[in-house]
């Protein structure tokens, strides 16, 4: 019997154990798939390609296993992009002062988002309410992502270089609202895109930076850090995660990782301030200067998965701002290493060199 789509199979185990996916398309014939539990975007698809650019859980393998997954007490990280909200400190460490306890927020992951359609764009709507650990400050607050499509920001280049190149890609239009507050509670929505572990993530700098070390410790052969990019190669076993600030981040961070037949390169494009305030420290300097980009490495009993994550400036409290509009593009490549190579080059860092 013919093996069945890997998409097919996603959305029936979904909708089978009741949590049934929204599929939307782009003009240019990007496939997007969203899940609304959790308000994922869970699949990224290539016209006419099975290839999910996205990692997911492997328990979304069967009917079985995703339904003991998601009846299970424990975090139910689906995969794909998620949206999350910082600092750290002061929503997943319940117990601050004390900093034994970690634990992921239910009310905005998985939260109780809500599906509608506007204009041809899919929307997602959650709102909640939530107690940030260290002012005791309780939040009323919205998140509305809203899905648009991202044209290849190729195509009007050389079509023979670029040619071999299949592209998706979409638009996320984030927006987080303080409806209500009990005092200056300062937070920032947090995107976070996970992807196949062993690949290389790409930060573009201005110039020579410095990292944040915010957990576990990384090999010296894992980090190159020069005048123009950090590269970070994501393969250790365990949890390790670093952070930039907003001083030196272009904007721009790519993943590039190898298949059996090909490479696959995963660009966000995102808006960068350094003059406004990023929240998320390390949690031994929580009032120090906050990142605007983090990469987490993970291969332990949560998956083996690679983190591509930004924060939007800070709202809230001494802002004197209740409303954050954030708007990212995704862009995915996939096709043989010298196209590939090429492509990162041109929307990365021309510095950049492959083996």
């Amino acid at each position: 019997m013919p093996q069945l789509p890997m998409t097919y199979t996603l959305i029936d185990t979904l909708t089978r154990i009741g949590k049934p996916p929204t599929t939307w398309k782009s003009h240019d014939g990007s496939t997007v798939l969203v899940l609304p539990y959790g308000g994922r975007i869970l699949g990224l698809f290539a016209p006419d390609s099975d290839r999910n650019f996205f990692w997911t859980h492997p328990a979304l393998e069967s009917v079985d296993s995703a339904d003991a997954f998601y009846r299970s007490t424990e975090w139910h990280n689906s995969g794909g992009d998620r949206t999350w909200l910082s600092p750290e400190i002061d929503f997943f460490r319940p117990n601050y002062p004390s900093l034994d306890t970690y634990f992921q927020p239910r009310e905005f992951d998985p939260g109780a988002y809500k599906l509608t359609t506007d204009d041809g764009k899919v929307v997602l709507v959650n709102s909640f309410s939530i107690v940030q650990s260290r002012s005791k400050q309780s939040l009323e607050l919205r998140i509305t992502k809203r899905l648009g499509e991202a044209l290849n920001p190729l195509r009007e280049l050389d079509p023979t270089l670029y040619s071999g190149l299949q592209y998706a890609g979409f638009t996320l239009q984030t927006q987080l609202e303080v409806l209500r507050s009990t005092g200056p509670a300062e937070l920032n929505l947090w995107s976070l895109l996970q992807l196949p572990h062993g690949g290389d993530l790409i930060i573009p700098t201005f110039s020579r930076s410095s990292v944040m070390f915010l957990m576990g410790e990384i090999g010296a052969d894992d980090l190159v850090i020069t005048d123009q990019f950090i590269r970070y190669k994501m393969r250790a076993k365990g949890e390790h995660k670093i952070g930039v600030s907003p001083l030196w981040v272009a904007g721009r961070v790519g993943y590039l990782y190898p298949h059996v037949s090909g490479f696959s390169l995963m660009i966000r494009n995102f808006a960068v301030n350094p003059s406004a305030k990023y929240l998320d420290t390390p949690l031994d300097c929580p009032d120090g200067s906050g990142a605007a980009v983090q990469a987490c490495n993970v291969n332990s009993r949560l998956g083996a998965f690679s983190e591509l994550e930004y924060h939007a400036p800070a709202i809230g409290g001494a802002t004197g701002v209740s409303m954050s509009d954030d708007s990212s593009q995704v862009w995915a490549f996939y096709g043989p290493h010298e196209a590939i190579t090429s492509a990162a080059r041109l929307l990365l860092c021309p510095a950049l060199r492959f083996n």
